[in-house]
């Protein structure tokens, strides 16, 4: 997909907020914060790109979706009816959207990496979760989460007791929550750098954009091009912007 960015406009992307989490009073002031974000951009967004984990659980039944996250949904509402393009990539926590944002706020959702030229530079986006090498188990994880007969078994639970299962795991399993080292664990090591090394080799890319790792960083890979990971909005509060010639990540102070 190619974006030609008009004069004075921005692409904005944040990833890992996992609203809902440690609590709903807790949450409620992160995403307060957030909405603060999303009301300083309007003025020179032209793109938003939410890359996952938005909620630390999510999932659609036919005629019900989780209770909560109004004003959130409110506010990017109001972005996306003032003509900016918005777009979602799933991540862990959320692969189990249907079509709630397509039909309510209209906005598409993407279940897998995606490619777009901007301003003639390449980028490839995604959440980041199950790429590259290692991270077997949360790999095969993946497969059940994503079985179409797992989904359906879980859809026919009432959803008060599938959302209390679905928030226990989703916060005390660690191949779920991602609560593994955050510090940088070296260029060998991070999955995501690997990744984008191997892509390298045979495709043309400017930027690699992801979430997930809940660590924000910009690292320098051969041929120019760079690994951005988003950080996230429990800890740092990081954002990445892109105004056409370069990429930044920044901290919202709010």
């Amino acid at each position: 997909m190619q974006i030609d960015l008009i004069q004075g406009k921005k692409i904005y992307f944040a990833s890992d907020q996992h609203f809902g989490v440690p609590n709903l009073k807790e949450s409620r002031i992160r995403e307060e914060k957030f909405i603060r974000w999303l009301d300083s951009i309007k003025k020179d967004a032209q793109v938003l790109f939410l890359m996952g984990d938005l909620f630390d659980f999510w999932h659609e039944w036919k005629y019900v979706v989780p209770k909560g996250y109004i004003r959130v949904l409110g506010k990017i509402a109001e972005l996306k009816d003032s003509g900016i393009d918005i777009y979602f990539f799933v991540g862990n926590h959320d692969l189990w959207m249907k079509n709630y944002f397509e039909e309510e706020l209209g906005i598409p959702v993407y279940f897998d990496k995606r490619y777009y030229k901007i301003n003639n530079k390449n980028f490839l986006l995604a959440h980041g979760d199950g790429l590259g090498p290692g991270d077997k188990g949360y790999k095969r994880m993946k497969k059940v989460f994503t079985n179409p007969l797992a989904q359906w078994a879980f859809r026919w639970l009432h959803p008060d007791i599938a959302m209390r299962i679905a928030n226990y795991m989703s916060q005390k399993n660690k191949l779920i929550s991602g609560e593994e080292d955050k510090a940088f664990l070296g260029e060998d090591k991070e999955f995501l750098i690997q990744y984008s090394k191997e892509k390298l080799k045979t495709e043309n890319l400017d930027y690699f954009v992801f979430g997930h790792r809940h660590l924000p960083l910009i690292f320098d890979l051969e041929k120019g091009a760079k690994y951005i990971n988003l950080g996230d909005w429990i800890v740092y509060f990081t954002y990445g912007v892109f105004d056409g010639v370069s990429f930044e990540v920044k901290t919202f102070e709010g």
